[in-house]
């Protein structure tokens, strides 16, 4: 489905990417509209599914005990949707991207330990249709 955004509602998707928690009247201030004209904005970007949720950033650097990984991953053959949906409940799997080039899919790891971490790339590599992977821990994050 496509849905059609001006540049309004690129603006506010824009502010909200940054602080999901910018008031409204804030935001109506800043797009120079109406607060009511913001919330009927953000209402149609969630109705329509343009926005899918409002959540939390943690900031990494309060959390040092938790290993983050990138898990590269090559597939066999085109069972990509029955092998993300077996990924999916692979525990600390976060996030999955379907990529081009030498890999097909790019896997963003959260582990408790580094036997976790060794837990969940068995698991993965174990799982039927997987070919090759290859796995970087992430030393630290930058946010724009």
């Amino acid at each position: 489905m496509f849905v059609d955004l001006d540049t309004k509602d690129r603006a506010l998707l824009d502010i909200l990417k940054r602080d999901a928690r910018t008031p409204v009247t804030v935001l109506a201030e800043i797009l120079s509209l109406s607060r009511n004209t913001v919330q009927k904005r953000i209402d149609r970007l969630v109705n329509t599914g343009v926005i899918e949720a409002f959540t939390i950033r943690v900031n990494e650097q309060l959390q040092p005990d938790k290993i983050k990984a990138l898990m590269s991953v090559e597939l066999e053959g085109l069972s990509t949707t029955q092998l993300i949906s077996k990924l999916r409940r692979v525990s600390g799997v976060e996030r999955l991207h379907t990529t081009n080039g030498n890999w097909d899919l790019l896997i963003v790891i959260v582990a408790d330990s580094l036997a976790h971490l060794d837990d969940i790339l068995k698991s993965v590599r174990a799982i039927k249709g997987v070919l090759n992977s290859e796995t970087s821990i992430i030393l630290s994050t930058t946010q724009r």
